[in-house]
C-alpha cells in the first residue's frame, strides 16, 4: 500500500506561522504535521509515500531527505497554486502504482482513528473508496444509503447534491479528510485541473461505482486549521 499525502495547502488561516514555513511543517507538540500524519501511515502498512507540495517545498524536501519517514518518499510538485485534493491526486498519478491501493491523508488532519482498520474493511470489500467519516457538527456534509456515497451538502453554498435515487435510510457524515482507494481509481479520474476529489467521487457515484463510509464516530480528530488548534490537538494528545 501507497500513501498521499496531501500537503500543499498554502495554511493561510494559520499565518503568521505559515509566512516562512509550510503548513505541513508546523508543529504539534514539538513535531512537525507531517512527521506526525505520516508516521501513523507507516504503522498502518504504507511502504511508500508521495507528497504533494507547493508553498515552501524546498522546506520539505529538505525535511524528508533524511529519510526520517522509515520509507521511500517522492513529492509531487505543484506549481503556482495548489490544485485542491482532486487535482493534487491527478497531477500526482504518475507517481502512484497502478497495482497498489493507496491511503490518502489531509496534512491537517490529526485523530487517533485506527488506520489499520479502515484499510482493512477497504481490502475486505469491493468498494471503489472507503471514506472515514463521523457524525460530528459541520456545515460540509457527505450522504450516504445502504448502498454508499449519494451526495453532499454544502451550508455555506447553499448547496444539497443528490447524484442517484436513495436506496433506505440516508445519512449526513462529516468526513474526516481520510480515505482509502483502489488503484483503478486513478483511471476514472476524468476532471481536469483545479478541483475536488469530491467532484470525482460524487460522479463515479452517479455512474455506479461503490464509494463506502467507515465510521469513526468516538475517535478524537481535529483540523488544524488556526494557530488555536495547535494548542488543542496537543490538549487532546495528538501531537
Amino acid at each position: 500500500m501507497e500513501g498521499l499525502i496531501y500537503a500543499a495547502g498554502l495554511g493561510t488561516r494559520l499565518k503568521p506561522l505559515t509566512d516562512r514555513v509550510p503548513k505541513a511543517l508546523v508543529e504539534v507538540g514539538g513535531r512537525p504535521l507531517l512527521e506526525i500524519v505520516a508516521r501513523r501511515l507507516v504503522a498502518a502498512g504504507t511502504t511508500r509515500l508521495v507528497i504533494n507540495v507547493c508553498a515552501h517545498a524546498a522546506q520539505i524536501e529538505r525535511f524528508v531527505a533524511d529519510g526520517r519517514l522509515g520509507v521511500p518518499v517522492v513529492l509531487s510538485r505543484e506549481q503556482g497554486a495548489p490544485l485542491e485534493t482532486g487535482g493534487g491526486l491527478l497531477h500526482a498519478r504518475p507517481l502512484l502504482s497502478p497495482a497498489a491501493p493507496f491511503l490518502l491523508h489531509n496534512v491537517d488532519v490529526l485523530t487517533d482513528l485506527p488506520l489499520s482498520d479502515l484499510v482493512a474493511q477497504h481490502a475486505d470489500s469491493d468498494a471503489l473508496v472507503t471514506l472515514a467519516v463521523m457524525d460530528r457538527p459541520t456545515s460540509r456534509r457527505l450522504l450516504f444509503d445502504d448502498v454508499g456515497l449519494l451526495g453532499r451538502v454544502d451550508e455555506s453554498k447553499g448547496l444539497d447534491l443528490r447524484v442517484r435515487l436513495a436506496r433506505g435510510r440516508v445519512l449526513e457524515l462529516g468526513f474526516a479528510g481520510i480515505h482509502v482507494a483502489s488503484p483503478i481509481l486513478l483511471e476514472r479520474i476524468t476532471e481536469q485541473g483545479r478541483f475536488s476529489i469530491l467532484d470525482t467521487y460524487l460522479r463515479l457515484a452517479a455512474e455506479g461505482a461503490r464509494l463506502v463510509p467507515y465510521r469513526v464516530d468516538a475517535c478524537r480528530w481535529i483540523d488544524v486549521g488556526r494557530p488555536d488548534d495547535l494548542a488543542r490537538a496537543q490538549t487532546l494528545g495528538l501531537g
